[in-house]
């Protein structure tokens, strides 16, 4: 995909959505100016294409308009490279005086860009991403999280694996922010021996070594965190190297809505730690799966809606603030009340910025339509609060 920023002007439609119609400029008085950052070309383009799009069909049923406001957003591709993210984020605070940044996929992405956007004093919504830094001492009244804190989906899964009674387990993750939080959520519940901790390259798409590896130690099971492409390979190579059906594979952010059209029958039966899923039984959450599969042909991920959930949050906070951003306490104590219904049914805000709510395992299934998508297995934790909160000192 072209890493060229796009420029949205939503008025009455989204223009990257299908059969959308934009207004021109002149006519639309002082549009709200939101920087939407997310990952749109690579192996891991389908997470940030989810987000993005589960944005902009919030805006779409909004009328164009958050907190009754008409809004221009403009989407740049961050590319999976952090130094690109902050030369594009200093353009969207610089040029084009954005009133507020929103999406980010990847963890080293949002670690990068959250300096110059926090210390402008510019609000930043994370639609995925969600470093244990910002969740502990590295807090900000300026940072809310749409999504989850890193460790969450993870601690589900080691709260499973003790469940089921793994005694020795192996843990592979990319070696980046969110791999170091992956690991470290899994072992919060997780009592029995990690065997080894595998580390690879963020991007990697080759794993017949680390494969091998797994097989030698031969564990009770393996979890894993490897999002995008790199989980569609993992995936498919963890069958081909003889391992399904012998070593359970537990994961999260790895058998999804944006890997499943890839791995389809490989990947059903497989689990994983997850706050959404499209089978969860709100009225919120059905129209929202069915409006979003009408509008683009594909099952929605986690990501995509916790993008949608992102823009309904900045709506109900702009018109509980009198839709003034620029009055940053107002709309900063609007965003702390969590004004808004979300997909997921029970949310609200801890201290921190980050979401409390509730946690479950999924598994990959295939539906009657032959589409693949996860369904709720079961629920883990109720209103769970992330393990950082307390090391946050914001009042």
């Amino acid at each position: 995909m072209p890493s060229v920023p796009n420029r949205i002007l939503l008025a009455a439609a989204v223009a990257l959505l299908p059969g959308a119609t934009v207004l021109p400029a002149s006519a639309v008085a002082d549009p709200l100016k939101i920087g939407f950052v997310s990952t749109l070309s690579g192996p891991s383009a389908p997470l940030g294409v989810h987000m993005r799009d589960g944005f902009q069909l919030a805006v779409k049923e909004l009328g164009g308009k958050l907190g009754g406001q008409p809004v221009e957003v403009i989407v740049v591709d961050d590319e999976l490279k952090p130094d690109v993210a902050v030369t594009k984020v200093r353009a969207l605070l610089d040029r084009d005086k954005v009133d507020l940044v929103a999406g980010v996929v990847f963890s080293n992405v949002m670690m990068a860009i959250q300096k110059p956007v926090l210390e402008s004093e510019t609000f930043l919504i994370s639609g995925n991403a969600g470093p244990s830094p910002l969740a502990g001492k590295g807090c900000s009244p300026f940072f809310f999280s749409a999504s989850y804190q890193n460790d969450q989906n993870h601690e589900v899964m080691g709260k499973y694996a003790q469940d089921k009674g793994y005694k020795r387990v192996v843990l592979m993750t990319p070696n980046y922010q969110a791999g170091k939080d992956s690991m470290a959520g899994f072992k919060r519940h997780f009592k029995g021996e990690v065997v080894e901790e595998i580390f690879t390259q963020l991007g990697q798409l080759d794993f017949s070594a680390e494969l091998a590896k797994i097989a030698a130690a031969n564990p009770d099971a393996l979890f894993t965190f490897m999002p995008g492409g790199m989980g569609v390979n993992l995936t498919k190579q963890f069958a081909q190297a003889g391992l399904a059906g012998k070593v359970p594979f537990l994961s999260a952010f790895t058998v999804d809505e944006t890997t499943l059209p890839a791995t389809q029958d490989a990947a059903v039966g497989l689990l994983s730690g997850a706050e959404w899923a499209p089978s969860i039984d709100t009225p919120e959450n059905k129209a929202f799966v069915a409006a979003y599969e009408k509008e683009y042909g594909v099952v929605p991920s986690l990501y995509a809606a916790q993008g949608y959930d992102a823009a309904k949050l900045i709506d109900g906070a702009l018109r509980q603030a009198g839709g003034k951003v620029s009055d940053k306490q107002a709309f900063r104590k609007a965003l702390a009340a969590a004004p808004f219904k979300s997909v997921r049914g029970t949310f609200a805000f801890n201290t921190n910025g980050f979401p409390i709510q509730d946690f479950y395992v999924v598994k990959a299934v295939k539906r009657p339509d032959g589409k693949f998508a996860t369904a709720v297995e079961t629920k883990v934790f109720e209103k769970a609060k992330d393990a950082y909160a307390g090391d946050c000192k914001l009042k």
